[in-house]
């Protein structure tokens, strides 16, 4: 039989994949890209997230249908029961049921023997991991119910589908606490129009969540749905999940049991989920709660709710539970306000806390506001901050120096414009390679988020750009559980004047955190700076960027009249035979001048040019010149101790329209990367071509940041406030990295560029040392 079974699945496959693959041709990534993703699907890292029942599930980057990002890749395992028409079948149906709140299909796999499915990446998994979570609020936990009916209200209208396995390991969540529902692979389309959608079925669904008619008449309906959703939402009601992991006997009906006789018999207060770190349940919204979970396991399936019902009854506790909640808690917040603030409402309160952006709580140590998501962000006042570690360290210390020091250390914030009372930390010159401690509380952040902290301060005296919109800066500092090592190289300016250093970022369980911070500084214009506060903001998800299509439709308006004149400078005599065939000649670019440029059409139709490293950089005393295959040039320069580039632009090679013009370091970074991490600096050796400043820096290695307390396999990641910071690398699509260090107008192309590239004085982890150089490209912005 079994042999039976796989060549019917064998004939099935072979008969519809290609029609299938026809129609969702735009989903397909290649198995390549996953394997490297994966790293070949290894699961002795932090790359794989989980097993489900179609297989295990793996965390990479990959490009697909809507773009380029982190997502789950689902990897079929046939020897899970999970065959391969259910593969197609999660296909179509993802691919026909579109909503914020079901799993979004972002592609799929189908070589040789491997079928694979990659989902959005939901980044804090199941629902189930988290009943008993203590970060987790009573809104939040309303809202993920919510979220979740939601998702089956559409399955079930206008999508006539019946879910058949609704469970609260189904149930996903993104790193803001979305729920999206999860695996359609049984779900069954019914009749239009059919109230109830009656589906004959023999086995459907998990333990514990099962609609008991099932059992005796093997029918499925949307109701049989509803029942299993009303057992998750007493799971998310009690903390816990409705069946032990071991099920013995008749085990699986006895939480369901508990919960029905519970409610009728008016002590769920026995059964509520308690935490002393959240608020408890508002006794009207528990009611309402409650009321509508009891409804869905009714016996008797006429006497269910609709999905939209479930809906519309959740929304109530949800809106009720954020009203009152909110008011309570905010009440206690404003009144250590300074000054107290005048309200007769929870409307009037939160138009304060909105209108105002913030109010400064703790005699004026504290400011605090809310967002437009709602979520708390907080800051503490530098100086008071190092007042209170100073206080509990040197409360013994009668070193009148020492005093009068740290005395003059403090300004008014009349004077500076600091939004605390006790004003700001001054770093005087003595301070220079000294040591500032600081010890942070913090007291009403949100549970649940993901925050980013931040250093905010100001320059004392004016201080030369080394990019619009921030300046290079060189702050140590250690922080708790690492407290030596930490560099920041970056100062953002912000729309309210200050500036900022990011130092960490990690999410708050509890509302009030204790940190410890330690500042050395060791550069002169260190002393110049004036610290406002230890700032903690929730992290703001940002979009990545979107590879840019680079289509050639319509590309005889984009094809030069001159492409002929163009054709000749090539080193090696390039054919062709039509126009379409010497614009992609153009496009993908050939050998210019002896082999020592490159010569190309961007997607525009404007002219771009590399020059070598080898050409450009020849005047460098001892340099090292490789041969490489992976370069287009055959050689690339290593290990150059600095970089001097001289050059004149010919005027044929740029676009003759005043046009700005970046210029690119095209580079390869060794396997060590730890001396690079430090920015590095370019100075207009002439000061005639510059747009900006005579003084840039750029990177070679994207700046990282710390994550505390991180998951399994979380180390750093990428800042989300530095995506659009010039100076920042990128990778290209030949493998090469690059980055922006220079740009100029066409119009000033008489003018030689003269540039010198070399490591950062001040920081000792600046080196070139194992970089390979290709060469600098030239191209429009």
């Amino acid at each position: 039989m079994a042999e039976v079974v796989a060549e019917l699945e064998t004939a099935f496959q072979r008969q519809s994949q290609s029609t299938f693959l026809q129609k969702f041709q735009h989903l397909r990534i290649q198995l390549e890209e996953i394997r490297s993703a994966t790293n070949n699907f290894n699961d002795q890292n932090y790359r794989i997230i989980g097993v489900g029942g179609f297989g295990k599930v793996y965390k990479g980057e990959v490009t697909h249908s809507k773009g380029r990002s982190m997502v789950a890749i689902n990897r079929l395992d046939l020897t899970r029961g999970q065959g391969i028409p259910k593969f197609w079948k999660e296909i179509t149906m993802l691919s026909s049921c579109k909503h914020e709140n079901l799993i979004s299909l972002l592609g799929f796999c189908c070589e040789g023997s491997e079928m694979i499915l990659v989902y959005e990446l939901a980044s804090r998994g199941s629902l189930d991991h988290h009943l008993n979570s203590p970060c987790l609020s009573w809104t939040q936990r309303l809202k993920i119910c919510l979220d979740a009916a939601k998702g089956l209200s559409y399955l079930h209208d206008p999508k006539e589908t019946i879910h058949c396995d609704v469970k609260s390991g189904n149930i996903l969540l993104d790193d803001q606490w979305n729920a999206k529902v999860s695996d359609l692979r049984l779900s069954i389309m019914g009749s239009a129009n059919e109230q109830h959608s009656a589906i004959v079925a023999l086995a459907a669904g998990t333990r514990g969540y099962c609609d008991p008619l099932h059992t005796m008449t093997h029918t499925l309906t949307k109701e049989s749905d509803v029942y299993s959703f009303g057992v998750v939402l007493f799971e998310v009601l009690c903390g816990r999940l409705c069946y032990p992991y071991r099920i013995h006997g008749d085990d699986e009906n006895t939480f369901v049991r508990t919960c029905i006789e519970s409610y009728k018999k008016k002590n769920l207060k026995d059964i509520v989920f308690k935490s002393p770190s959240i608020p408890p349940l508002d006794e009207i919204a528990l009611e309402i709660f409650s009321d509508i979970a009891y409804r869905c396991l009714e016996v008797d399936r006429e006497h269910r709710p609709r999905m939209a019902t479930v809906v519309e009854e959740l929304e109530n506790a949800l809106i009720l539970q954020e009203l009152i909640s909110s008011f309570t808690y905010y009440k206690e917040i404003v009144e250590s306000a300074e000054p107290l603030l005048n309200y007769r409402s929870y409307g009037e309160l939160m138009q304060l806390l909105f209108k105002f952006k913030g109010v400064l709580l703790n005699k004026g140590k504290t400011w605090f506001s809310i967002n437009k998501k709602g979520e708390h962000c907080e800051m503490r006042s530098f100086a008071d901050c190092v007042e209170e570690y100073d206080r509990y360290h040197y409360k013994n210390d009668n070193d009148e120096y020492k005093k009068r020091a740290r005395k003059r250390s403090r300004y008014q914030s009349e004077y500076n414009n600091s939004r605390f009372v006790g004003g700001t930390y001054y770093l005087e010159k003595k301070w220079k390679g000294m040591l500032v401690e600081t010890r942070v509380k913090t007291q009403f952040l949100s549970p649940g988020i993901t925050y980013t902290v931040n250093f905010v301060f100001k320059y004392m005296l004016p201080m030369k750009k080394a990019r619009k919109g921030h300046q290079l800066i060189k702050l140590e500092y250690g922080l708790p559980g690492k407290r030596y090592g930490n560099s920041a190289y970056i100062a953002c300016e912000r729309k309210d004047g200050w500036w900022m250093c990011e130092l960490c970022h990690f999410t708050s369980d509890q509302r009030k955190v204790d940190f410890y911070f330690q500042f050395y500084n060791h550069n002169d214009d260190e002393r110049f700076i004036e610290a406002e506060g230890i700032e903690f903001w929730p992290l703001e998800k940002v979009d990545e960027r979107q590879p840019i299509l680079d289509s050639d439709a319509n590309w005889q308006e984009k094809f030069p009249s001159d492409y002929k004149d163009m054709m000749k400078w090539s080193t090696n005599i390039v054919q062709w035979t039509t126009e379409k065939e010497a614009y992609s000649l153009l496009r993908k670019g050939f050998l210019i001048d002896d082999g020592k440029k490159w010569f190309s059409l961007d997607k525009n139709g404007k002219k771009c040019h590399m020059l070598s490293a080898v050409s450009i950089f020849s005047s460098i005393y001892n340099l090292e010149v490789l041969p490489s295959p992976e370069s287009r040039f055959g050689e690339v320069i290593h290990d150059p101790w600095t970089l001097y580039m001289d050059t004149d632009i010919k005027s044929k090679l740029v676009s003759s329209a005043q046009i700005t013009y970046a210029i690119y370091l095209v580079y390869k970074l060794p396997n060590d990367q730890f001396r690079m991490k430090a920015p590095f600096v370019v100075y207009d050796r002439d000061k005639s071509n510059s747009e900006d400043d005579s003084f840039l820096c750029f990177y070679l290695v994207s700046p990282q940041t710390q994550i505390l307390e991180p998951k399994a396999g979380q180390n750093t990641h990428n800042p989300t406030n530095r995506l659009n910071i010039e100076g920042l690398p990128q990778e290209r699509d030949d493998g090469w990295m690059e980055v922006q260090i220079w740009k100029f107008q066409t119009a000033t192309i008489n003018a030689p560029i003269s540039l010198e590239l070399k490591k950062n004085d001040q920081d000792y982890y600046g080196s070139w040392k194992g970089i390979i150089i290709e060469g600098v490209e030239f191209r429009p912005i």
